[in-house]
């Protein structure tokens, strides 16, 4: 939410400094049409990081944004997939959706292993790292959530902090109040949560490798 208010404020400003802006067939632009403007560009700004994720993280984005935490067919999944250059098995293993009986959903953080160790995990994802770092920040603050920060390593924690804006982005258009409130929150806390991670980093050898 922080994240939209601060690109309508500056887009608003520069809108606000004439008389009158025009649009492309001489009509008069609204507050409203400036305003859906500027969150188009937004869109596509957080559209152009996609390519920091994995391929799994791709898929996870672009499922969520269709269907959310919702079943969906499994043949729209596989095709997905391989679009996506990964597979149903793959992210099952992954431990990011289950499928059966022709229908996928992606798993709510409430399904996630609660034991889940990033250290041990043979194919971490960037969708796991962010709502692992959602569910740590709900359940136990931001001292825990820095904590986890802290061995996935910045870099990691980086990129799942731009998945959560980009998750936001998506829960907020689509009016999923709770989502867009648990990616804002991770969003906004995560001065915090980065200052506390500096303190509590491990030593190299101890963080994550990056995918």
């Amino acid at each position: 939410m922080d994240l939209a208010q601060a690109a309508i404020g500056p887009g608003m400003a520069v809108f606000s400094r004439y008389s009158r802006v025009m649009e492309s067939d001489g009509a008069t632009m609204t507050v409203g049409a400036a305003i859906m403007a500027i969150n188009q560009v937004l869109d596509e700004i957080l559209a152009g990081q996609e390519g920091d994720f994995d391929s799994e993280t791709r898929w996870a984005l672009a499922w969520f944004a269709e269907f959310g935490v919702e079943e969906g067919p499994f043949g729209r999944a596989e095709n997905l997939s391989t679009a996506k250059n990964t597979s149903v098995q793959g992210m099952e293993e992954a431990g990011i959706l289950r499928f059966g009986r022709g229908k996928v959903r992606l798993l709510p953080r409430e399904e996630l292993d609660p034991d889940w160790d990033p250290a041990k995990d043979r194919r971490l994802t960037i969708w796991e790292v962010t709502q692992h770092l959602i569910r740590t920040l709900k359940d136990g603050g931001e001292m825990a959530a820095a904590g986890l920060l802290a061995r996935v390593g910045s870099g990691i924690g980086e990129t799942a902090r731009e998945l959560a804006y980009r998750l936001f982005s998506i829960s907020d258009r689509k009016k999923w109040i709770q989502e867009a409130m648990a990616y804002n929150s991770l969003v906004t806390s995560w001065p915090e949560i980065s200052r506390l991670a500096r303190e509590a980093r491990p030593s190299a050898d101890e963080q994550i490798e990056a995918f």
